[in-house]
């Protein structure tokens, strides 16, 4: 098994905790109200919501995908920070076991945060993930952010 890593950060004008909470504690109330037309529903399968929990994530008509399944290996909310691993799903494809993400929402001296990304892509065999590979879902992830940061900056009393 190889391990191929990317980063990527994305700064919002949106306080870090209100951030962390909507795109990692209630994203699976969020995220099929904000983005119908992708995200069916997010269920857990196994736990409470907490590390350790399993979640699956159904997609509508719209998305490439028809599911995947992530199981949350660290929830600490009081340092804004989430590590997940992708374990199931038509996004691992026939060459990658799994893909691990972290996820920390930092502040920033105006009041907004930082939001920084960490995909480890766990390959089956040894071979190196291309970034073209991961374009499209990295482009995605930003997207999403967009979409929940313009939500949080036009309901500034969601999440507060």
């Amino acid at each position: 098994m190889g391990i191929t890593t990317y980063t990527q950060e994305y700064s919002s004008s949106v306080a870090p905790s209100r951030m962390f909470k909507a795109l990692i504690v209630d994203s699976k109330n969020l995220l099929p109200k904000l983005l119908p037309q992708f995200v069916k529903d997010v269920n857990v399968i196994q736990g409470d919501g907490e590390a350790g929990s399993i979640e699956q994530v159904n997609f509508n008509e719209a998305s490439p995908f028809k599911y995947l399944k992530h199981r949350i290996d660290v929830l600490d909310k009081e340092n804004l920070v989430c590590k997940y691993t992708m374990i199931e799903g038509d996004p691992l494809g026939d060459k990658l076991e799994s893909i691990s993400y972290e996820v920390k929402f930092e502040a920033t001296s105006d009041g907004g945060c930082l939001c920084k990304m960490t995909s480890n892509y766990n390959t089956i065999g040894e071979f190196d993930v291309k970034e073209e590979e991961v374009k499209e879902g990295r482009e995605s992830t930003i997207a999403i952010y967009k979409v929940v940061e313009s939500y949080l900056l036009e309901n500034p009393q969601v999440y507060a």
